[in-house]
């Protein structure tokens, strides 16, 4: 089957071996598979990559760089075909042709693998995938599956805001408004947050903020973020999301943050990093680092795309074949133009 590669630090379109799903398993043909965050920076630094994986015992994601990668984990497919029933499990649900979500998850023996970040289980920017059974859900009829594809990365911005006390305050910062700040302000208003300010030094993804529900976006070198949710009529506390992930955010946003605020972490820095315990004592400042969803949280967000709660077509900003994906991931890298960039390895879903 045909797949876009990491390979020796480029992104190439090769015939890979076709995937066959063993004891619990079942085989999919994907339908779309969003471009996420984590695979342009893997892409561009595989081997900081696995081995911060490996220092903080993400094993999940601890896979070989001088290997082939296909990577790709936030997507919709099409069931073909179930691997024998484990014992004592239920009997497959889903007939072939069922159209769905999956978590990107197998298992390797007793060891749980994530795919897209495995030499051995390919990801979605391959014509089909093996995932665990269990983690299949039906796309809900008449839902898009190229918009359903956005249901993991929505189930990250829905953990983070879970994880928060954002819906007991009613109001929320959103610093960032990439994928993940975007994903944690959709998740806000699902969870009937009202008054979100979100910052952003790039217009575009400004503009995508309000799209999705911010009420108020500033860019943040004309106004600081939390003089603007005082504007908003923010008081006491402030609920922050961190969604930028790179050095240096942790301690300026807690050197702005209100007394006794809570900052929850959920960009995903790659490098090390430096912050001020005095100030956070100093102000009795909550800090939280989240990572990932539940399958309840997965199972929400595909809801809150199907019944029309959370509108995700805006985000789908661009659509290509797997001949595409290597020069998506260099469009990619250029933030001014696109949001999210979807691969669909088998053409456009019949």
């Amino acid at each position: 089957m045909r797949a876009a590669i990491l390979r020796n630090g480029q992104m190439v379109v090769d015939e890979v071996a076709e995937p066959t799903p063993g004891p619990g398993q079942v085989l999919l043909e994907t339908l779309a598979c969003g471009i996420c965050g984590s695979d342009l920076h893997c892409a561009r630094h595989a081997r900081s990559f696995t081995e911060a994986a490996k220092a903080s015992g993400m094993t999940l994601f601890a896979f070989d760089p001088d290997q082939d990668l296909v990577m790709g984990h936030e997507f919709s497919a099409r069931v073909l075909e179930y691997g024998p029933v484990i014992d004592g499990s239920a009997a497959n649900p889903l007939a072939p042709g069922t159209a769905v979500v999956a978590h990107p998850m197998v298992r390797d023996g007793n060891r749980p693998c994530s795919v897209g970040y495995h030499n051995r289980f390919p990801g979605a920017y391959a014509q089909r995938v093996v995932v665990d059974a269990g983690g299949v859900l039906a796309i809900p009829d008449g839902t898009d599956p190229v918009h359903a594809a956005l249901t993991e990365p929505l189930a990250v911005g829905l953990h983070a805001v879970n994880a928060s006390s954002a819906v007991a305050a009613g109001s929320a910062i959103v610093l960032g408004c990439g994928p993940v700040g975007l994903a944690v302000i959709a998740a806000l208003r699902l969870q009937g947050v009202q008054r979100i300010v979100a910052a952003d030094f790039s217009p575009i993804r400004r503009r995508f903020a309000e799209v999705m529900g911010a009420e108020v976006v500033v860019d943040p070198r004309e106004q600081p973020a939390v003089d603007a949710w005082r504007g908003a009529g923010g008081r006491g506390p402030a609920v922050i999301f961190e969604a930028v992930g790179v050095p240096g955010m942790i301690a300026n946003t807690m050197r702005s943050a209100p007394s006794r605020s809570e900052l929850v972490v959920v960009g995903l820095c790659m490098e090390p990093d430096v912050i001020e315990p005095t100030i956070a004592i100093s102000r009795q400042l909550t800090v939280k680092f989240v990572l990932g969803w539940n399958a309840e949280e997965f199972a929400a967000s595909l809801d809150g795309i199907a019944s029309g709660r959370i509108d995700v077509a805006p985000l789908v900003t661009g659509r290509v074949d797997v001949d595409g994906a290597p020069g998506a991931f260099d469009t990619l890298a250029q933030p001014e133009q696109h949001v999210k960039i979807v691969v669909q390895p088998n053409g456009p879903a019949a």
